[in-house]
This record gives C-alpha cells, structure tokens and sequence, in this order.
C-alpha cells in the first residue's frame, strides 16, 4: 500500500483495489467474472491460432492446406519440385525446435497431459509464455506438414492465458484449477464449435471432478468462447461435410456397431502404443545430440509421408473425401493405418500438437473401411457405411482417451446429427470397457505415468495414511541406542538409586510405536496405551528416536491439511484412514523391554518446585518426555517453571538385568523373515531355534513378533 501511494496511487484507489482483488478471490461472482474473461480470452485464442496455422501454411506452400492436392510442389517456391516436402518440414523444425528449447519445453508434444500434471499437482500454475510459445511452435508445425490436430495446442494456449490470469489475481488454487479447464473448455468449444464437446473436455479429462460450482463456470466460459468465435468463423456444425441422412434402419445393424467398437478399441490402444514406442525409438536414435535440432532433423524423415500426401497436416479435407466415399477400401486402410504412423513420427521428432485429430481420422476411415466391407458381405441391409465412419471416430478416440462423455459429445455435437446418438452411445460404452480391461494409461495419462505421475490414482491427502509418526513426534536431542545386552556395565547403580525431586506416583512399561508406522496406527495405540505418549522407535529397532503425544498427531494433521492439495480432497473426506485403525486395533502390543516409563509428581517443598524443567538434573539416561501441568498434557519445554502438582514423565533405562535385549520386528514384515531372525536367534547361542519360537506373541500372525534370549 505504501509503495503504491508512493508510487502515485491514490490510497483510495488502493483500497479500491484490493476490495475489487478480494471479491475476484473470494466470492462466486468474482469466480463467474474471470471465468468470463477466460472464455473470452481462450475463444479469441482459438480464433487466432487457426489464422495462425494458414498463415504459415500459406506462407510455406501457397494454399490453404498442406499435401491435400496429392504431390504438388509449393506455389511460392516451384523450383523445388517435390522436394519441397522434404525441406519445408526441416525449416519448419529449425526455427519451432530452438524455439520450444528456450523458452517453453512443455510445448512439446501434444500439450494435454502438462495442462492434466499442472491441474492436478500443481495447483493449476502453467507458465505465462507456454501460451506465446505453443501457439507459434504449433501453427509452425503443422503448416510445415506435420501429422497432428489443433486440439492440443489450443487446449494448453487456453489454458495458460486462464492459468496466468488466475496467477495474476492471486486465485486460490482450487479457483485457479477451476479456471484453467475453463481455458480448455473454451479452446475446445471454439476450434470445433461444440460447447457441449468444450464442457466435457474441460471436466472429464482437465479437472477429473465433478461439482456444481466447477461444471457452471466451465459452462459459461465455454458459451462465452463459442459465441466469440461465431462471429469470426462460420456457425454450421464442424464436420458439416459429412453425407446428410445417415441413420441406422435395422436393429440388428447395432450387433455390427458393437464389433465395430471392439475394433476401434483395440485401434485407440494401438495408436496410444505406437505413439510412446515411436517416442521411445526417437530417443534412442538421436541420443545425446541437441535437442533443440531434433524437431530440423526429424523433418527429413516427415519427407517418408511424400508417398501418401494425404497424410500431411491435420487431415479434415481428407477425412471428407474418404466419409463421402471418395477412397477404395484399400486406400482407407493405408490411412488408418498411415496417419497412426504419421501422427507418431510428428510427435517422436520432438513436433507439437494435438493427437483428437488424427484420433477421429483414424476412427473415421478405418469406421468407413468396416462399413464397405459390411456392405459388401451383408447387402444394404448393413446400412450406409459413412454411419459406421461416425461411429468409428467416436469409438477410436474413446478408446484412446477413455473419455466416454467427450466422445459422445464430439461426434453429435460436430455432425450435428443428434439421430446418431444411440448407435454411438454403444460404440463408446463398449470401446471405453474394452480399452479399460486391456490397458490402464489413456494416450494423455501414459506420459504422465511414465514420468511416474498416476493422476488417476493421486497420492493421497488422508494426513494419517499420508503421515507416519515420525512425521508427528519430538525429536530427542540425540538419539538412544537400544543395545543387545544389559542396559548398563556391570556393578553400576541403577537410576532407581538416583535422588528425584518427587515420588514416583506411576511406573509401567511403554508401548513402542515404529517411525514409519501411519498416524491411524499410532492414534490407535495411542489411545490403548498412551495416555500420556510413546516412544518412537526406528525401523530397525536399535534407536529409540523420540516420544509422540496425541497432541503431536494434531499438531502434524493440521501442518499437513493446511498445505494439502485441493485435488484429493474428495478422497481425503472418503475417510481412509478408519480401515487403518480398525487394523491397529487387531496389532499385539509391543513393549519396549529394558524401558520404564515413571510419572514423578512435584510435592510442595520440592526443590524443583518454582525452578524451571531445563534446569532438574535428572539421573543418567532419563529423559522428561511430557509434563501434565493442571491435567493438560504439555511438551517438556526447558523453559516450563515447574509447580507443584505437577507431574512429570520420564522414560527411564531399567536397572541392569541378566537377560539380552530382545529382537523386535516391525509391524508388516513377512513370516518368513520371523522365520529367519528366529533361526539367527538359536544360531547366535542365546537358545535354540525352538526357544527363541516360544517368545513369540499373539501377534505373530501380522507380521509382528518379539524374541527373547534364552538367558531370562
């Protein structure tokens, strides 16, 4: 405020502000507010990344689409013959790779599963200048012919102008995860005129969640997106070009819709595989060399598709001809089968852009291959094969993206032939339950996963499964040995003989809890035996590492919910961590031997009594662990002034005993490795194996045992 002022702002102007900037943050109009500016913004967005792609698709070949007139030479450069297929793409990649090299490496590649990492995991923040940088790499890419869609790119750009926006109001991060499916609802709802198709982009595959709130704002940013980009690009459905009048006429044709989906399917899972093996041997081959030439060298290998032009770009002029029967039905399989590879090789060379295109490019001449050859085998009675053309892009990209709600949008929405629903409602069911049996990661989630991101499954947000009570405890100053052996060299006075400052009131053996054991197994034990704390212990047994409190748990569950992401908050409300408390409620307890733990009460008199607890000499190897000051359980502060009443637990080494120190195995560990420490035991001379066996607790049975010498 007063850098403002000083500045030249008005403190009225200020305060005006910060009012405005807490009302955009915090209440739902404010939401509503930017969700509108959003979809403004991704819809121009939209608008101007497709003016974008003909530009450069001009500039490079002197017409409106690349390689769609078959093997015709560039208009502007007809000196280089066909060789302009070669050298376009290699131009194409010296001047996009270096670009996404410097300044936005997440702009490679397809775009949807960095928007996906960033919603989920990082609270929706994507770099300001992927936006600036997507746009151009992308549009370069595919006017210079490279094999994939628009859907990508448009979908990140969307999303990074809703993301920086956001960032710039300061939107708390569940808002600004919101938003940035608002700019990918948008984007998509403006590229291909579906709203509806937008809306579900937005939900089923961006935010991954549903409630009311998020599904109206990604509605009114995706109606605001498709109203803008009516007025600039026509308002007939997006795939317009498709034969009028298909419907389905017989019921038993919807038994060949059903083998058509299981064919899509295993074609969507076929085009997700080939893709990441594609990447997979484009890295090897190019090694260490300089990533940035990657994109330049790969071009000359695009120069391979010169034998299908067809193949070059995003392929809708294409995937028109081939619906409207233009293509024998060989030629439709060379396609399908060719823009797999095509779209593989872009993305592998280190190219941008989308992969919803060639999904529906795929479905739709591999859908209208079946149709011909249904026709040919069963008559007219198997309908019209361009039905089963529409029916395949939806199948295909199910399949690829198990994303049933998007898929069905897409292809009514885009056709603009609702009558088609049915048939590709159960192309859809099925592909999506075919792809989910044979594969787990969708052609956007395999990235992830293999990065070791599963978004599908997000580690949790449930503080006592996420927590472990070496998370929660106070740490001891350094930490005790649990040696084998007696506590103490022989002859020495045990601590019992040690002066106190009070009476002992209480004594008991302490309940150990594991480091690593979960916040739901140490409340648990904490409430059967810890009245007031535990040790803690290592996972190997041999240090005692610090004392946790019920207190402590609260303290680290609140440190934890505080910085909790907002992503799995639905997961966190399912309640995990019961199941983990009913579990510790089956455990055998498991003392810690060669410990006491004694409760030593202030009387009035007392010289402790008035004296601050860091300042009590307390007798060797005793450490204060808590203090119950008028029945509240506090840390051992040193700074506590002590008074009377109050009383003070100590945990206290035993006086030295015969018997060795037992072996104690962490909770979970198989039987066979009870097995093995209790032959080591017999091995080792403290007794043989059957003895060492006779010591086990009731609990063996969980994985949990103790052994005891044979010198008791």
């Amino acid at each position: 405020m007063t850098g403002e002022t000083a500045a030249g702002t008005s403190p009225g102007t200020a305060r005006w502000a910060a009012r405005a900037g807490g009302w955009l943050r915090g209440s739902r109009g404010g939401l509503l507010a930017v969700a509108l500016v959003v979809g403004a913004g991704s819809g121009l967005g939209a608008v101007a990344f497709r003016d974008l792609i003909y530009f450069f698709t001009w500039l490079a070949t002197g017409h409106a689409q690349f390689g769609q007139q078959g093997r015709v030479g560039s208009a502007h450069l007809p000196w280089l013959g066909l060789g302009f297929f070669v050298v376009i793409p290699v131009i194409g990649g010296l001047i996009y790779g270096p670009l996404i090299y410097r300044y936005a490496r997440e702009a490679r590649g397809h775009g949807v599963p960095e928007v996906m990492i960033a919603v989920a995991e990082n609270g929706g923040r994507i770099r300001p200048q992927v936006a600036a940088v997507k746009s151009v790499a992308s549009a370069i890419c595919i006017g210079a012919g490279g094999s994939v869609g628009r859907e990508g790119p448009i979908v990140q750009i969307g999303s990074a102008l809703a993301s920086s926006l956001g960032q710039w109001v300061r939107m708390p991060k569940n808002r600004l995860r919101i938003l940035v499916a608002c700019g990918a609802a948008g984007g998509i709802a403006a590229t291909f005129n579906a709203p509806i198709t937008g809306v579900f982009f937005g939900v089923e595959i961006i935010l991954r969640e549903l409630s009311v709130e998020a599904v109206f704002t990604v509605m009114l940013s995706a109606m605001i997106a498709n109203l803008l980009s009516r007025q600039f690009l026509r308002s007939a459905p997006f795939l317009s070009g498709l034969p009028s009048g298909i419907a389905l006429h017989h019921l038993s044709s919807y038994l060949l819709v059903a083998v058509l989906a299981v064919i899509a399917a295993l074609l969507g899972l076929t085009f997700a595989k080939i893709l990441y093996a594609t990447e997979d041997l484009c890295d090897k081959v190019w090694g260490n060399r300089p990533e940035w030439a990657r994109p330049a060298a790969g071009g000359i290998a695009l120069g391979l598709l010169l034998a299908i032009p067809q193949l070059y770009g995003v392929g809708y002029p294409v995937l028109y001809k081939a619906v409207g029967g233009s293509y024998a039905l060989w030629f439709l399989i060379v396609l399908a089968a060719g823009k797999i590879i095509a779209c593989s090789l872009t993305i592998g060379i280190g190219g941008s852009g989308g992969v919803f295109a060639p999904s529906l490019f795929i479905g739709a001449t591999s859908g209208m291959a079946f149709g011909e050859i249904a026709g040919h085998l069963l008559g007219p009675a198997a309908g019209q094969p361009a039905l089963y053309a529409v029916v395949g892009m939806g199948a295909v990209f199910a399949s690829a993206a198990r994303a049933p709600l998007t898929s069905v949008a897409s292809v009514v929405e885009m056709t603009g032939d609702f009558t088609l629903t049915l048939p590709v409602l159960l192309a859809v069911a099925i592909a999506t339950a075919t792809s989910r049996a044979l594969s787990y990661g969708t052609i956007y989630t395999t990235k992830l996963l293999r990065r070791g991101t599963d978004i599908d499954h997000p580690r949790s947000a449930d503080p006592f499964e996420d927590l472990t009570a070496a998370d929660a405890m106070r740490p001891f100053p350094a930490p005790l040995t649990i040696a084998a052996g007696p506590p103490g060299p022989p002859g020495r006075s045990g601590p019992a003989r040690a002066p106190l400052p009070g009476p002992v009131t209480q004594q008991r053996n302490p309940q150990v809890l594991f480091a690593g054991e979960s916040l739901a197994q140490a409340l648990r034990q904490l409430e059967l035996y810890g009245r007031d704390g535990l040790p803690v212990i290592s996972a190997d047994a041999e240090h005692l590492q610090g004392w946790i409190t019920s207190q402590n748990v609260l303290q680290a569950v609140a440190r934890h919910m505080h910085a909790a992401p907002a992503a799995a908050q639905a997961q966190h409300a399912a309640g995990p961590a019961l199941p983990g408390l009913r579990a510790a409620a089956r455990e055998a307890p498991t003392p810690l031997r060669g410990y006491q733990i004694l409760e030593i009460t202030i009387p009035a008199g007392s010289p402790a009594a008035g004296r601050a607890l860091g300042d009590i000499t307390w007798p060797n190897e005793w450490i204060p662990v808590t203090v119950t000051v008028n029945r509240a359980l506090r840390d051992p502060d040193p700074g506590l002034t002590l008074t009377p009443g109050d009383r003070v637990n100590l945990l206290a080494r035993e006086q030295a005993a015969k018997s060795p120190w037992p072996q104690i195995l962490r909770i979970g560990d198989a039987r066979e490795a009870a097995v093995r420490r209790l032959l080591r035991c017999g091995a080792h001379g403290s007794g043989s194996a059957d003895h060492c066996r006779s010591s086990l607790t009731e609990g063996a049975g969980y994985g949990q045992a103790q052994m005891a010498g044979s010198g008791q």
